[in-house]
């Protein structure tokens, strides 16, 4: 099975390098010079890598939350993180107009990272019956920070600027303006690292604490990584919801909830996903674009629905 998923991520790759609203001469590219070189190397590699790690990001960061949360149905996207990065960045735009991309980034970490911890004292507080009702919640709370970000934009008349991370697009990744997103690297280093932290947090505070972790650090880390990719992926390339909550949950159906076991095909499943998504858009009505933000919302959605159904047979 692990063979076949890297054999279709192989594929994928491939795939992506050769669709493109431009048409390359694969034999050019021998003198590496010219047209074609120079689509491959500004503008096709760079969005495969910007691409692989958005997926292996993203894919990451729910997986670490569901652990956290201790619920399936929970990613950036269904807790308000997306929503809170974008906010974030436009009170950068406003409190400091001149600012560089890592200062927005900052900005886009520190909103994420509170709007983690706010969302993890409001599911504590209320007793739930049903799990499906968190990602609800998450998504009531989302749709206040993005109204509050709606309002900002407004208010202080860039809803202009607020466009551009409300849907998650790679047209514009090019060579130099997308290096920002290789900050995933380290956080899936670091998350393999604590990969059996993080399972042992999936089993609750007491069990946790019981086991000689220090659970707040724990969850404090987590959270801090999420927050430093989905800052990282958003100022890049924009907000890409669900998966980081599908593609979680299909791999634990077949490999478990071990972390440190299920880490690699769920980094593996989120490039893959998003790979998909990426050359459907730009397929679909070719040689135009449909943002991937569109086809990710929509695969992920039906992919969405489909757990719910599946788990509450």
């Amino acid at each position: 099975m692990r063979v076949r998923v890297c054999v279709l991520f192989a594929l994928l790759c491939g795939a992506s390098l050769s669709v493109g609203a431009r048409q390359m001469e694969w034999t050019q590219l021998l003198s590496l010079s010219g047209d074609a070189w120079l689509t491959l190397t500004a503008s096709r590699l760079p969005r495969l890598a910007a691409l692989i790690l958005t997926g292996v990001g993203l894919a990451v960061c729910g997986v670490i939350l569901q652990h956290i949360v201790r619920n399936k149905f929970v990613e950036p996207g269904t807790s308000g993180g997306l929503d809170a990065a974008r906010l974030g960045i436009l009170a950068s735009i406003v409190l400091a107009p001149g600012a560089g991309t890592i200062w927005r980034m900052l900005f886009a970490l520190v909103f994420c990272f509170a709007a983690g911890l706010i969302f993890l004292a409001i599911i504590r507080r209320i007793r739930f019956k049903s799990t499906v009702l968190v990602p609800v919640i998450g998504l009531m709370y989302g749709g206040l920070l993005s109204a509050i970000a709606e309002f900002y934009a407004y208010h202080n008349n860039i809803m202009q600027s607020m466009q551009g991370w409300l849907l998650g697009d790679f047209s514009r990744v090019v060579q130099g303006s997308y290096e920002i997103i290789y900050l995933i690297l380290p956080i899936v280093v670091l998350t393999y690292v604590y990969a059996h932290r993080f399972t042992v947090v999936g089993m609750g505070e007491g069990m946790a604490m019981s086991l000689g972790l220090n659970y707040s650090a724990t969850v404090a880390l987590g959270l801090l990584l999420v927050a430093i990719t989905v800052a990282a992926t958003v100022i890049t390339v924009g907000a890409i919801p669900f998966v980081g909550l599908v593609i979680p949950n299909l791999v634990a159906l077949r490999y478990g909830d071990n972390l440190a076991r299920t880490l690699p095909m769920v980094a593996l499943g989120g490039a893959s996903l998003l790979l998909v998504c990426d050359i459907l858009g730009r397929l679909i009505i070719y040689p135009f674009e449909v943002p991937i933000g569109l086809t990710a919302g929509s695969m992920g959605g039906v992919l969405f629905l489909a757990l719910i159904i599946w788990r509450h047979r």
